[in-house]
């Protein structure tokens, strides 16, 4: 794989976020206390109400409200920020800095039509029948009746994304959190960046080749489009978070069963303190299916990003077929996909999909043509690569699995999805061995067909609790350890995973000659045992540490190890150093 890390690409975007744990003062350019500069910032606390009476009553205002988080952004002065901190309520503060993407790239006009109608010639994408989904398309299961938002950066309104597989019009929704506004007409408004309509034709285009295979993993689902990144590929931790909150206040007006987030942000926190992540588990706590991508910072341990390092959602690495979709014993690993474990101890990616060179719908003159206007390789067709297109392809399993079976719950879809995967293994019968390692593929490469017929659906999120982990009574941790040579390894109350083939070596990428295993039998407890209860004593202050100890009844980390000799975030500090980077939204990787 080639990074190209010049370039940050609108989701392909940057979430180039300076959410930084408050200083005591910020002060202006001329060094003078910023008084007289309010700045915008997320405040949390024990409900909106009192959040919104705090801010109200301290004279800030108070630019969105976020419910789902049980708070609000507010630009606030230095003075009005000290009069929250002084007032005795629990209340927890958060920057809310600037997202945007990286200035446009090249010069000319990219090669893509921006004929929505019509005129155009459907070529065979290929990763339907790399997961199987063709098999469930014939056999009338095209992801009909179920809904999945698309939070990102708008749709182009091509007959791909517009009509579903009987004509219809799929769009239901058209929600801007930039603008706080939901159109009157979903088919108003567009995508300007390109990233939304690449992602949202993966799961959903309706297109159909001339022998009858559909683009689209989902044909037939319906569409709601919530974009919280303008043209220029800007926006907000509190625009993304309103984005969520919308999803989960209007999920059973749209049928919204499935939520595809197809961004990853580099972690600051411990996943549950993470904003963004706090909105997440409020919308699969409501019982929407959550797909995020790994990042694209492999193939390092330890580069899963936000929200992909939370433990209930499904997180997706990326594969590629070597451009060679006929025949799966070149398949690999995308090196760009990122590989667990999470800071937590948690196996991530769960899963892997097709991620490398996929093809999808981007309107002619929208950023991404613009800046890789050579990445056309048939007229609307626009190529690329990223954990962002494999996020896609999930979603689109994931409406699938629920036509089939609609009644089943996120921990049960789950745990359908994980289960029915198959790993990349090396040998054959009883001397397979892993050709990656758990930390990279998960459960290996997602399977449609066998997802939907799967009937195991409890193996997925066992031992954890959501409602205590957003109410902040409980956090967990996961298995992951690392051994004094530097190799990660999982740890079990009753095997040993290091005499099974379960150490890995950072970064380390095994041999080729793949084999997508349906047979590999995976032991219960390697992936998703059970995990770790965090220490008593977090507090309403946001103390991490008490005393030192990481875990309640059993030290994970061998020998006392800890990740990064010490504390991740230091002093408990949720976000720091102040004003920096929060992370880049899936860059851009050459396609491989």
């Amino acid at each position: 794989m080639k990074h190209s890390s010049t370039v940050t690409l609108l989701a392909a975007m940057a979430l180039v976020a300076g959410l930084s744990f408050l200083a005591t003062e910020y002060r202006s350019t001329d060094g003078l206390t910023a008084e007289l500069q309010p700045a915008s910032f997320i405040i949390r606390g024990e409900s909106l109400e009192t959040v919104r009476a705090a801010v109200l009553g301290s004279g800030g205002e108070i630019t969105h409200e976020l419910g789902v988080i049980s708070g609000v952004a507010a630009t606030l002065t230095a003075g009005q920020l000290a009069d929250l901190r002084e007032s005795g309520l629990a209340l927890r503060f958060y920057e809310n800095g600037t997202v945007e993407t990286a200035a446009k790239g090249g010069g000319g006009k990219g090669g893509g039509s921006t004929n929505g109608g019509g005129n155009y010639t459907a070529i065979n994408t290929h990763y339907a029948q790399l997961v199987n989904a063709d098999d469930l398309h014939s056999m009338g299961i095209t992801g009909a009746g179920i809904g999945i938002a698309v939070l990102d950066t708008g749709l182009w309104k091509h007959d791909g994304i517009r009509y579903d597989t009987a004509g219809n019009t799929r769009l239901k929704a058209l929600y801007n959190a930039i603008t706080d506004s939901e159109s009157s007409s979903p088919l108003s408004g567009d995508d300007p960046a390109g990233h939304g309509s690449h992602v949202a034709s993966i799961s959903v285009s309706s297109l159909m080749t001339a022998d009858g295979l559909y683009n689209g993993i989902a044909p037939g689902a319906h569409l709601i489009s919530v974009q919280a990144f303008d043209e220029n590929g800007r926006g907000t931790y509190a625009d993304v978070i309103r984005a969520i909150d919308w999803v989960v206040a209007n999920r059973k007006k749209h049928k919204v069963r499935v939520m595809n987030l197809s961004f990853s942000a580099e972690p600051r926190s411990w996943y549950w303190d993470d904003p963004i992540n706090q909105a997440v588990m409020v919308a699969w706590q409501k019982e929407i299916f959550v797909v995020a991508s790994a990042g694209n910072r492999g193939p390092y341990a330890m580069t899963i990003g936000v929200p992909g390092n939370l433990p209930y959602i499904m997180t997706v690495g990326a594969m590629t077929d070597n451009y060679t979709p006929e025949d799966p014993t070149d398949d690999t690993l995308a090196t760009f996909s990122s590989a667990g474990p999470t800071f937590e101890g948690f196996v991530k990616p769960e899963v892997v999909a097709p991620g490398g060179h996929v093809l999808g719908l981007v309107q002619g003159g929208s950023t991404l043509a613009e800046t890789f206007p050579d990445y056309y390789v048939h007229d609307m067709y626009f190529e690329m690569s990223g954990t962002s297109q494999a996020t896609a392809v999930v979603s689109g399993i994931a409406a699938l699995a629920l036509q089939a079976e609609a009644w089943h719950g996120v921990d049960a879809l789950k745990c359908k999805i994980m289960s029915a995967a198959r790993p990349a293994v090396t040998g054959n019968g009883g001397n397979q061995t892993l050709t990656y390692s758990v930390f990279q593929q998960g459960a290996g490469l997602v399977d449609a067909h066998a997802a939907v017929f799967n009937q195991t659906v409890d193996c997925a999120n066992r031992g954890l609790h959501i409602d205590n982990d957003i109410d902040g009574y409980q956090h967990f941790g996961g298995r992951a350890n690392r051994d004094a040579d530097g190799s990660y390894y999982l740890r079990g109350d009753d095997l040993d995973s290091k005499e099974s083939g379960y150490t890995w070596t950072d970064g380390n990428l095994w041999a080729d000659g793949n084999i997508w295993s349906d047979s590999y039998l995976w032991s219960d407890g390697y992936a998703w045992n059970e995990p770790y209860l965090w220490t008593d004593g977090l507090g309403v202050d946001g103390n991490l540490w008490t005393d030192g100890n990481l875990w309640a009844d059993g030290n994970i980390w061998s020998d006392g190890y800890t990740w990064t000799d010490g504390n991740l975030w230091a002093d408990g500090n949720v976000w720091s150093d102040s004003l920096s980077e929060m992370a880049s939204m899936s860059t851009w990787v050459d396609p491989e």
